[in-house]
């Protein structure tokens, strides 16, 4: 794993209305690395997601992505607000899966997972459609790719959204709970497919999820949000086994116990 961050905030400010949702955020991701982010709702955990998407912007500080500024750009030797175009590159970095499946109903399962990749990346149709047969064998759907979202089960369909998202061939992975509309006998094929990417195939991924367990099996690291800040962060088997918080210790307490 590189030692320098592909992620990194700095002080980073989130608020909706009165509401702080991020308070002054230091957080780092290296390259490479698996990092799951556990904690209350709303502690911010889908927040970081979101900002790095540009779904949301920040209220104050700094956050680069591979290098480069995220929701700034230098001009004359000073930092301004990040151009839409500017943005528009930053997200070609990142691929997220969101907790809803968000596939075109009207499109197939094929079409679903060619047409950023023709539109956005500027690819021919033959090059899209062997990516795309490419990383739905990958997530073990290459029979289905001619079929419509309505006709696959919630984990199929999340798998599709898993390729579609691959096919951009990002470097960093954002996953927002995944499998948390899925019912639960369709949960275990959704985090195989996840675990797959985690170990064989060397992307950042951070993880936001309520499944501990599986968080203690891919993660380089986890982090517990509460408040808009980071309470505690480690190694898994830390974290879990031993936490040193108070705050984490109940938590994950009250949590296994109604999960």
């Amino acid at each position: 794993m590189n030692e320098d961050p592909i992620i990194r905030f700095e002080k980073v400010v989130k608020r909706f209305g009165p509401v702080t949702v991020l308070d002054e955020l230091d957080f780092e991701v290296k390259k490479g690395e698996k990092v799951s982010i556990i904690g209350p709702s709303g502690s911010g955990k889908s927040t970081v997601l979101r900002i790095l998407m540009t779904l949301e912007t920040i209220d104050d500080g700094f956050i680069e992505v591979a290098g480069r500024p995220l929701w700034h750009e230098e001009r004359n030797g000073e930092r301004v607000p990040a151009s839409e175009d500017h943005l528009r590159s930053m997200r070609k970095e990142m691929g997220m899966v969101f907790q809803q499946f968000n596939l075109f109903p009207h499109m197939t399962v094929r079409r679903n997972v060619t047409e950023a990749p023709v539109h956005v990346l500027g690819l021919s149709k033959q090059e899209a459609n062997q990516r795309a047969e490419e990383y739905l064998e990958l997530v073990g759907l290459g029979d289905q790719a001619d079929k419509y979202p309505s006709q696959l089960s919630g984990g199929q369909q999340q798998r599709v959204a898993i390729a579609r998202a691959l096919a951009m061939r990002p470097n960093i992975m954002l996953f927002d709970e995944p499998t948390s509309a899925l019912d639960p006998e369709l949960v275990g094929e959704v985090l195989n497919v996840i675990q797959r990417l985690a170990e064989e195939h060397d992307l950042t991924m951070l993880l936001v999820t309520h499944e501990m367990q599986f968080a203690k099996r891919i993660s380089d690291r986890v982090c517990f949000f509460d408040k808009g800040k980071i309470v505690e962060e480690g190694p898994p088997e830390d974290v879990f086994g031993d936490p040193k918080e108070e705050r984490t210790r109940d938590f994950l307490k009250n949590f296994l116990n109604t999960a």
